[in-house]
């Protein structure tokens, strides 16, 4: 499967970098990890090995994808062998949400650079502003009967947990992930150190705008999952209503003019408009070819312009697992009207 003689190294200096707003510099591109249910800890695990070799310097991990420990391996090995150093590394994880309570933040972080074999990680993040959570594997009906709305109190005592980590030295930036500007409003509010990020659903038919827009105003990179639409996403995040991005017209267009797959046109508009993006692949091609995207070949200021006109506001990642017993859909995880559902 991954015959690395055939696959060209990128340079990683020909990646372009973000400054978020304490000075760090964050890869543009960056390897997703969660494998939509589709793929074993080993495979992604080797995906990683394979992404570094030939160029890649960010990969984002998170404890909930049960993979950390292999692809923990995979790091040392690659450090060990002298293709990179720890420092020339972007690592970033996430805190699950069954791990809000008191305390429990910081024991996450451990067992993350514990199974991860680092001794800090670049970006630490809450995965979600709630502490509910799902079976791995559920289908999109399942429900805990223990979830609750965001209780801003209860945030700020994982975001308190989350500046510790800091000044431990166990992590060097903290942010967020699925927070909306209602929530995001109050945590910079009460923050003694502000998130550098916001992980989020972009992608060229959930753009986000007004969202995109806050968080840049207020310095804080989007970091954009999903990238092209996620077309292996588990079958409990698929609707009948949700729209197939690397099918647009549009974007079929300039992949014709480019001669690329429409995924690349998809990393390359989204590293253009300003966000990071962490697509996730284990195939050799595609992990090149995403990575290849933002370092020539750019999109016409006109392509841009028309990228923003096939918004179709598909959202893919509902997140209807995580629902409370009195919300009336998953609309109310995304305070939809500026105001945090209870």
């Amino acid at each position: 499967m991954f015959k690395e003689e055939t696959y060209a190294k990128i340079d990683p200096d020909s990646v372009p970098k973000v400054v978020l707003n304490n000075g760090s510099e964050i890869p543009v591109v960056g390897l997703g990890t969660f494998g939509s249910d589709n793929y074993s800890a080993d495979e992604i695990a080797t995906a990683v090995g394979f992404a570094i070799k030939h160029g890649y310097r960010h990969i984002d991990c998170a404890s909930v994808y049960m993979n950390e420990k292999e692809i923990g391996v995979s790091i040392n090995k690659v450090i060990d062998e002298g293709v990179v150093t720890r420092k020339e590394l972007w690592i970033t994880s996430k805190v699950w949400n069954d791990r809000h309570g008191n305390g429990e933040v910081i024991a996450a972080c451990k067992q993350s650079l514990k199974d991860l074999q680092l001794e800090y990680l670049d970006l630490y993040l809450v995965h979600w502003p709630f502490p509910n959570y799902h079976a791995p594997g559920c289908d999109g009906d399942a429900r805990n009967p223990d979830s609750k709305p965001y209780i801003h109190e209860e945030f700020m005592m994982v975001w308190r947990q989350m500046e510790q980590l800091v000044e431990m030295g166990l992590v060097k930036n903290i942010g967020t992930s699925n927070m909306t500007i209602a929530k995001m409003k109050l945590l910079l509010r009460d923050a003694k150190i502000k998130p550098v990020v916001n992980e989020m659903e972009l992608h060229p038919h959930f753009q986000q705008q007004e969202l995109f827009d806050y968080m840049t105003a207020n310095k804080i990179v989007p970091i954009g999952f999903s990238p092209i639409g996620s077309p292996k996403r588990p079958e409990r995040d698929r609707t009948a209503t949700d729209t197939v991005d690397i099918e647009d017209p549009e974007i079929l267009k300039i992949a014709q003019r480019l001669n690329v797959h429409p995924a690349v046109v998809c990393i390359k508009w989204a590293a253009q408009r300003g966000e990071v993006v962490i697509p996730f692949s284990v195939k050799p091609s595609k992990i090149i070819s995403n990575l290849e995207a933002v370092t020539h070949h750019p999109l016409t200021e006109a392509e841009m312009k028309q990228m923003a006109t096939i918004d179709k506001n598909s959202r893919l990642i509902k997140g209807q697992v995580f629902l409370w017993k009195t919300a009336k859909g998953w609309e109310d995880l995304w305070d939809m009207d500026g105001i945090i559902a209870q």
